[in-house]
């Protein structure tokens, strides 16, 4: 199938300006580098492919330049549109050079962290690169090379400035020390976090909430997104992604169902617990700049539900709450625990929500493995 240009010149569904991941920016810096190295070429901009096969996306580049020691450097300026991210404008760079063993080997450059805790998707003393960015950059090197040997090649990617950014992240948290993670699984950054995506998700839910509906789904990503779809097969309106606004979404939900003088026979909200269970701490906007992870509450249930004090304290202790899953992944208590949390965040929730019947939370991992009543 060919691939079509993806047009980030038309706004989202809530009306803002998309924008690019910083592993489609590594991605770019990547294909120029090696442009330059095997072709000679200094493009000002470069096409790459997007993990979604429907679509390839136009990067501008702001430099490109060649050593002495065979390697070349392209620099790329991130532009995340309307997301206030917090690598807006930085500049993202890499620097390719062959290594002559017939393999792609990702390396750290100033301002990219490196992963010293276990818990995310990458192994502890790897460059913080994704997998999504790192399958980004292994296809962007295969077609510039297209036929030709692979020598195979050292990708070093860095960001200007990396290590003072990072501080404005989870990164020190997560134990990624240095920088940056280089991140992104679609390598477009929609823009989820401003009022007036707050105004498009009451809309959306007036949308869903029309026509008599019996239950509606929301879910603050893709995640829950698909197993709305696949497993309680509800129509794409009945679905609404609310980001990381569950409160302001439950309390519109109330609003448009006093306004209508109806009822809601069952909510559904689905997603990761990483987000879903800060509602244990009473916290109804999820963005991690607003709110602290969500280990310690899931180790409160865990102690409630009777696990050992040292059991807890790893829970608590744990980097990430994918951590957290690993931990207890061959744990026979998992799933009730988890089926446990999922009951809980459901009271906190249905306490605001009088005009449903019944909410029902359905929990998953970065992978879509079910955690507890899904399960």
């Amino acid at each position: 199938m060919t691939r079509q240009p993806f047009d980030l010149s038309l706004p989202a569904d809530n009306g803002l300006r998309r924008g690019q991941t910083t592993g489609a920016c590594a991605t770019a810096a990547v294909k120029a580098a090696l442009m330059l190295l095997l072709r000679g070429e200094r493009p000002a901009e470069v096409a790459i492919s997007l993990p979604d096969d429907r679509y390839y996306l136009m990067v501008p580049v702001m430099r490109v330049q060649s050593f002495s020691d065979g390697s070349a450097r392209a620099d790329v300026r991130k532009d995340a549109g309307d997301d206030p991210d917090n690598t807006d404008g930085a500049v993202i760079f890499a620097v390719v050079r062959p290594n002559h063993t017939g393999r792609i080997r990702f390396l750290a450059g100033p301002g990219v962290g490196t992963v010293t805790e276990p818990g995310i998707r990458v192994p502890v003393g790897e460059p913080a690169i994704n997998p999504a960015p790192r399958e980004m950059m292994r296809c962007a090197v295969e077609e510039v090379l297209k036929n030709a040997p692979d020598p195979g090649f050292d990708l070093e990617i860095g960001c200007e400035n990396g290590e003072v950014i990072a501080k404005k992240t989870f990164n020190p948290r997560l134990g990624i020390v240095g920088g940056i993670s280089i991140i992104g699984t679609t390598g477009i950054v929609e823009p989820m976090s401003m009022a007036a995506y707050m105004a498009s998700i009451e809309v959306y839910i007036r949308v869903a909430l029309g026509g008599g509906a019996e239950s509606v789904a929301y879910a603050p990503g893709k995640l829950g997104t698909a197993y709305a779809r696949h497993s309680l097969h509800l129509p794409p309106k009945r679905v609404v992604q609310v980001s990381n606004f569950v409160g302001f979404a439950l309390d519109a939900t109330q609003h448009v169902l006093v306004e209508e003088n109806a009822s809601l026979r069952i909510l559904w909200m689905l997603g990761h617990p990483g987000k879903l269970a800060k509602i244990l701490d009473d916290v109804w906007d999820t963005h991690s700049g607003k709110s602290r992870m969500a280990m310690g509450a899931i180790a409160r249930v865990a102690a409630e539900y009777g696990f050992a004090a040292e059991e807890v304290a790893k829970i608590e202790q744990a980097n990430t709450v994918e951590a957290v899953m690993e931990l207890l992944q061959t744990d026979p208590r998992a799933h009730a625990l988890w089926s446990e949390v999922e009951d809980r965040i459901a009271r906190l929730m249905q306490a605001r929500l009088s005009r449903v019947d019944r909410v029902a939370v359905r929990l998953f991992g970065l992978h879509g493995m079910a955690l507890g009543k899904a399960a």
